[in-house]
């Protein structure tokens, strides 16, 4: 029974099985998270949730005053995954830091919780949530659920429930609750609503909420996954698939026995499925004396995922980072791309230069689905860009975007995009995640939020 392995795996594991790689991964992950929160919660929907959810409690809003550990959970998913810039895993086609980290950082700080058992819940609520998204997906993608919203909630539950030290019937419980709860459609997504980043912040909520609900006898279904009608068969295609063994690799080149070694991180703050196609033409621009007005026509063939995100006319923030066309002509216009480019209403029918070059540019794009990549899919997500310059053409082809784990980011990359994020952020502040283990979770997260709320402006 899937359900009851999940749960035994969640009483399990304990700091002492944590192969140092492991241990470090998710510190990286939580850097990763502070950084993205910390800047995603000056925007607009983390802004909003600070103002709805009441003050008290323990648990730490970032940039904000404390609340109860559900709304703290749900106001940093929502922060964290509200820039498209949070780590994940492309296997699974989900976001895990943001649903996860909330979760558990929430109740090991109201729970006065040790910076080991805040690492042991992290690599548990990863581990969960991808492999459930490794085993439901292509299918639940397919039928239109967003993998952050759903596998997210039970990592998150995974997680909740170990930093909690639940057992047996309670853990079976926080996940039937869970899994009860797991939602999120990607029409959210490709609408380009807000509604997208609800999805981690109340994957995370919900997960801390099922597992207090369970602390306190409160029953779920325990074959929430597997049943009859249980999410595995309500949501997706799952027949003849199991629970993955802990020996599976998560990637091509993943170190280590967790899926937490198998995260991605992100450099573009757009959807990962465009990141290939970015990298690539930035590529071009960087390698060869090319002109902007110079350029005739770009043609990008892609996978079928990543060629459908091809609205050309996006009418908010949200939709400029699941938009291809213009992410690409915003990059070319740039020479980059960063948050203030994406958040930049420029494009949004204003007649300015820059909206006008942004429209040209735009208008010599041509996405093409291609076959072979398709094959490729997911284990790669290739993209190949040709640009046309008068009589010349210039070819880039990229099948693995920076991130991955097979071209991962260094702990200073990760600094550095932490740092532009957050230039008025000391980054001597973030140390004291180096000793991270034997660290209590309630009164490094003070330290730290009192730095990000007096120092951000």
């Amino acid at each position: 029974m899937i359900t009851q392995d999940i749960a035994e795996f969640i009483g399990s594991v304990n700091y002492q099985v944590l192969p140092p790689e492991v241990i470090e991964q998710a510190k990286l992950c939580f850097l990763d998270f502070l950084g993205v929160s910390l800047r995603g919660s000056r925007n607009k929907s983390g802004q909003i949730i600070r103002d709805i959810i009441p003050p008290g409690g323990k648990s730490t809003v970032i940039r904000g005053s404390t609340s109860h550990a559900p709304d703290a959970a749900l106001a940093n998913g929502v922060s964290a995954h509200c820039l498209d810039l949070d780590d994940g895993h492309r296997l699974a086609q989900l976001h895990p830091g943001a649903c996860v980290i909330p979760a558990a950082l929430s109740l090991a700080e109201s729970g006065n919780k040790s910076g080991r058992e805040f690492i042991t819940s992290l690599v548990v609520g990863y581990d969960v949530a991808i492999r459930l998204g490794k085993i439901i997906n292509p299918g639940h993608r397919q039928k239109g659920f967003h993998t952050t919203g759903t596998c997210g909630t039970i990592g998150a539950a995974a997680a909740a429930a170990k930093i909690l030290d639940l057992e047996g019937e309670e853990i079976l419980n926080t996940l039937g609750l869970a899994g009860t709860q797991a939602a999120g459609l990607l029409e959210s997504d490709h609408a380009g609503s807000m509604g997208k980043h609800l999805h981690a912040g109340r994957a995370a909520q919900s997960g801390v909420l099922s597992a207090l609900l369970a602390q306190k006898g409160f029953t779920g279904a325990q074959t929430i996954l597997e049943g009859t009608e249980g999410l595995f068969n309500a949501m997706g295609d799952c027949t003849g698939k199991k629970y993955p063994d802990h020996d599976d690799k998560a990637g091509e080149s993943t170190s280590g026995n967790f899926e937490i070694s198998g995260v991605y991180f992100k450099k573009y703050p757009v959807c990962r499925h465009l990141h290939s196609s970015l990298e690539a033409t930035l590529h071009i621009l960087e390698n060869e004396n090319v002109k902007i007005q110079d350029i005739q026509d770009i043609t990008v063939e892609t996978y079928d995922i990543a060629a459908k995100h091809d609205e050309y006319h996006p009418e908010t923030v949200e939709g400029v980072r699941q938009s291809l066309p213009v992410s690409m002509a915003l990059a070319i216009l740039k020479g980059g791309l960063n948050i203030e480019d994406i958040e930049s209403t420029a494009f949004q029918g204003k007649n300015d230069v820059d909206a006008q070059k942004i429209r040209e540019i735009t208008r010599k794009i041509q996405i093409k689905p291609e076959e072979t990549f398709n094959q490729l899919y997911p284990q790669k997500r290739p993209s190949q860009v040709t640009l046309k310059i008068l009589n010349h053409s210039y070819q880039d082809r990229i099948d693995l975007a920076k991130g991955e784990p097979e071209n991962p980011f260094t702990k200073d990359e990760l600094l550095g995009k932490f740092h532009e994020l957050n230039p008025h952020i000391d980054l001597r502040v973030l140390e004291v995640i180096d000793d991270l283990e034997n660290s209590n979770l309630s009164e490094l997260m003070k330290s730290l939020n009192y730095e990000f709320k007096d120092l951000v402006k």
